[in-house]
Protein backbone atom coordinates (compact mmCIF):
# COMPACT_ATOMS: atom_id res chain seq x y z
CA UNK A 1 0.00 0.00 0.00
CA UNK A 2 2.83 2.53 0.48
CA UNK A 3 3.61 2.49 -3.15
CA UNK A 4 0.07 3.64 -4.11
CA UNK A 5 0.34 6.20 -1.49
CA UNK A 6 3.71 7.85 -3.18
CA UNK A 7 2.29 7.27 -6.82
CA UNK A 8 -0.66 9.74 -5.24
CA UNK A 9 1.64 12.62 -4.12
CA UNK A 10 3.79 12.12 -6.97
CA UNK A 11 0.83 12.79 -9.64
CA UNK A 12 -0.12 15.76 -7.25
CA UNK A 13 3.05 16.86 -7.36
CA UNK A 14 3.29 16.53 -11.29
CA UNK A 15 -0.03 18.44 -11.59
CA UNK A 16 0.76 21.05 -9.15
CA UNK A 17 4.28 21.59 -11.25
CA UNK A 18 2.08 21.49 -14.90
CA UNK A 19 -0.16 23.65 -13.64
CA UNK A 20 2.21 26.29 -12.36
CA UNK A 21 4.55 26.12 -14.95
CA UNK A 22 2.37 25.22 -17.75
CA UNK A 23 2.05 22.29 -20.66
CA UNK A 24 1.48 23.42 -24.22
CA UNK A 25 0.58 21.10 -26.99
CA UNK A 26 0.05 22.47 -30.81
CA UNK A 27 -0.15 21.06 -33.93
CA UNK A 28 -1.59 21.05 -37.37
CA UNK A 29 -2.74 18.25 -39.35
CA UNK A 30 -3.26 19.03 -43.04
CA UNK A 31 -4.65 16.41 -45.18
CA UNK A 32 -3.55 17.14 -48.68
CA UNK A 33 -4.12 15.48 -52.97
CA UNK A 34 -2.35 16.62 -55.58
CA UNK A 35 -0.97 19.90 -53.80
CA UNK A 36 -4.56 20.67 -52.78
CA UNK A 37 -5.57 21.47 -49.23
CA UNK A 38 -8.99 19.17 -48.09
CA UNK A 39 -8.31 18.89 -44.47
CA UNK A 40 -7.30 21.10 -41.98
CA UNK A 41 -7.25 20.28 -38.39
CA UNK A 42 -5.49 22.33 -35.75
CA UNK A 43 -5.11 21.41 -32.28
CA UNK A 44 -4.19 23.47 -29.48
CA UNK A 45 -3.93 21.79 -26.01
CA UNK A 46 -3.05 24.03 -23.17
CA UNK A 47 -2.64 22.56 -19.43
CA UNK A 48 -1.99 25.48 -17.09
CA UNK A 49 -3.51 28.15 -14.83
CA UNK A 50 -5.28 30.71 -16.93
CA UNK A 51 -3.25 33.32 -14.81
CA UNK A 52 -0.21 31.47 -15.69
CA UNK A 53 -1.66 31.25 -19.42
CA UNK A 54 -1.72 35.21 -19.71
CA UNK A 55 1.35 35.81 -17.29
CA UNK A 56 3.16 33.77 -20.97
CA UNK A 57 1.14 35.75 -23.41
CA UNK A 58 -0.92 32.82 -24.49
CA UNK A 59 -4.36 34.25 -24.91
CA UNK A 60 -5.81 33.07 -28.02
CA UNK A 61 -8.65 31.75 -27.21
CA UNK A 62 -9.84 35.07 -26.53
CA UNK A 63 -9.62 36.21 -29.60
CA UNK A 64 -10.65 32.67 -31.32
CA UNK A 65 -14.09 33.17 -32.59
CA UNK A 66 -14.64 29.13 -31.94
CA UNK A 67 -13.71 29.44 -28.48
CA UNK A 68 -15.85 33.08 -28.36
CA UNK A 69 -19.06 32.73 -28.96
CA UNK A 70 -20.31 35.65 -27.71
CA UNK A 71 -18.55 37.55 -30.82
CA UNK A 72 -21.14 35.79 -33.40
CA UNK A 73 -24.19 38.14 -32.77
CA UNK A 74 -21.41 41.41 -33.16
CA UNK A 75 -20.15 39.84 -36.28
CA UNK A 76 -23.33 39.92 -37.36
CA UNK A 77 -24.70 42.79 -36.17
CA UNK A 78 -21.63 44.12 -38.09
CA UNK A 79 -22.59 42.89 -41.36
CA UNK A 80 -26.41 44.41 -41.41
CA UNK A 81 -25.27 47.50 -40.54
CA UNK A 82 -22.61 47.49 -43.71
CA UNK A 83 -25.59 46.48 -45.63
CA UNK A 84 -27.44 49.16 -44.36
CA UNK A 85 -24.40 51.59 -45.14
CA UNK A 86 -24.05 50.30 -48.55
CA UNK A 87 -27.86 51.35 -49.43
CA UNK A 88 -28.04 54.18 -47.46
CA UNK A 89 -25.21 55.47 -50.09
CA UNK A 90 -26.63 54.40 -52.92
CA UNK A 91 -30.01 56.61 -51.79
CA UNK A 92 -27.85 60.15 -51.28
CA UNK A 93 -25.51 59.28 -54.61
CA UNK A 94 -29.51 58.91 -56.20
CA UNK A 95 -30.60 62.04 -54.54
CA UNK A 96 -27.61 63.97 -54.92
CA UNK A 97 -28.05 62.79 -58.73
CA UNK A 98 -31.06 64.50 -58.60
CA UNK A 99 -30.47 67.46 -57.47
CA UNK A 100 -28.03 68.04 -60.00
CA UNK A 101 -30.91 67.30 -62.68
CA UNK A 102 -33.45 69.26 -61.30
CA UNK A 103 -30.92 72.30 -61.21
CA UNK A 104 -30.20 72.03 -64.69
CA UNK A 105 -33.80 71.31 -65.64
CA UNK A 106 -33.84 67.91 -67.32
CA UNK A 107 -34.93 64.49 -65.20
CA UNK A 108 -32.35 62.73 -63.48
CA UNK A 109 -31.50 59.04 -65.34
CA UNK A 110 -34.04 57.86 -66.81
CA UNK A 111 -37.19 59.21 -63.98
CA UNK A 112 -39.24 62.26 -64.16
CA UNK A 113 -38.60 65.82 -63.37
CA UNK A 114 -39.87 65.86 -59.44
CA UNK A 115 -43.19 67.47 -59.47
CA UNK A 116 -42.79 71.11 -58.23
CA UNK A 117 -39.87 72.11 -58.61
CA UNK A 118 -39.40 74.99 -61.08
CA UNK A 119 -37.45 74.90 -64.06
CA UNK A 120 -34.82 77.81 -64.42
CA UNK A 121 -34.05 80.61 -66.65
CA UNK A 122 -30.91 81.57 -68.37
Amino acid sequence: MQWGGQRSTGLVDVLDRVLDKGLVIAGDIKISLAEVELLTIRIRLIVCSIDKAEQVGLDWWKYDHHLAPGKQPLLAENEALRKQIQILERKVAQLAEETVAARRGAPAAGRPPAAGVPKRRR
